[in-house]
């Protein structure tokens, strides 16, 4: 680790003492177990994770998830929730996932208060403040605390310092809720995260670390690194994917040329909607 990675793990630790007592919105991504982990070793037993099972992420991802949690040694809770019961999310505005959080959080900091827990915690970075994310100005409104954000660590900063402390998930892929395979506007429904989440599985299980399967109606757009664009000029796997898509639901496949990005339909965004600057760090 090197010395500026180090003097930030430092501030960060000093920074989740100060908390006294902290619950992490756990989805065992590398952010959020990162946090986990200096939480858990800071404040012991006053540390606690949370984890959310909903409809928008896959099974795969909250047993990771709990398998990891285990691994911390940190107490770790599961809350059952359902997003597409919330009219203001399964109709997809742009600010949609400010009403997931805001129902996320406000349950989340019920749980703290049942267990004396002082404060809730997400594992925002300050990458997340150059994209469009309402989900923080839930956090910021409900007092959610931000300690990755606050210690000053960018996901370069995070995936180093995890794999400087042995985290295995130093290098997971990142991956947001199924939610965001959608266009603003389109209704968000059960058959169709299943539809996105079985493609992307199949696509995983043929190699695919980073990948994306945008969910524009009857079309499939894949996503994925610029480096893994070439492997699709294979024709046996090409024929493979349309023809696995296809049985999924989707009458046509393409691929993004542009290659995977964060936030990728957050483009067609305009400027008033788009993060003009960060968020306060609490």
């Amino acid at each position: 680790m090197d010395k500026q990675q180090s003097a930030k793990l430092s501030d960060l630790k000093e920074i989740i003492e100060g908390y006294g007592s902290l619950l992490v919105a756990f989805s065992g991504g590398c952010d959020s177990t990162l946090l986990l982990k200096v939480a858990g070793d800071v404040l012991g037993d006053r540390a606690m994770a949370v984890t959310a099972r909903s409809e928008t992420y896959p099974s795969e991802e909250y047993e990771e998830a709990a398998r990891i949690a285990r691994q911390l040694g940190v107490t770790h809770l599961t809350i059952d929730t359902s997003e597409l019961s919330v009219k203001d999310f399964s109709s997809n505005p742009p600010d949609r996932c400010y009403f997931c959080k805001a129902e996320l959080f406000r349950e989340l900091l019920e749980l703290a208060r049942q267990n004396g827990i002082r404060y809730v915690a997400d594992g925002s970075s300050l990458d997340d403040a150059s994209d469009h994310r309402p989900g923080m100005r839930a956090a910021a409104e409900l007092g959610v605390v931000s300690p990755l954000r606050k210690a000053r660590f960018t996901k370069e900063d995070i995936r180093k310092t995890s794999r400087a402390l042995g985290l295995d998930t130093w290098d997971k892929p990142s991956f947001a809720c199924l939610a965001s395979r959608f266009p603003y506007g389109e209704e968000i429904t059960a058959k169709k995260l299943k539809m996105a989440g079985t493609a992307e599985n199949f696509l995983r299980r043929l190699g695919f670390r980073q990948v994306r399967v945008r969910h524009h109606g009857t079309i499939a757009r894949i996503e994925v690194p610029e480096e893994d664009i070439r492997k699709f000029a294979d024709n046996s796997l090409r024929q493979d994917v349309a023809s696995k898509l296809r049985e999924i639901g989707y009458a046509y496949v393409s691929l993004d040329l542009t290659g995977y990005r964060t936030g990728s339909l957050n483009e067609v965004l305009p400027p008033s909607q788009k993060p003009e600057e960060k968020e306060p760090v609490t």
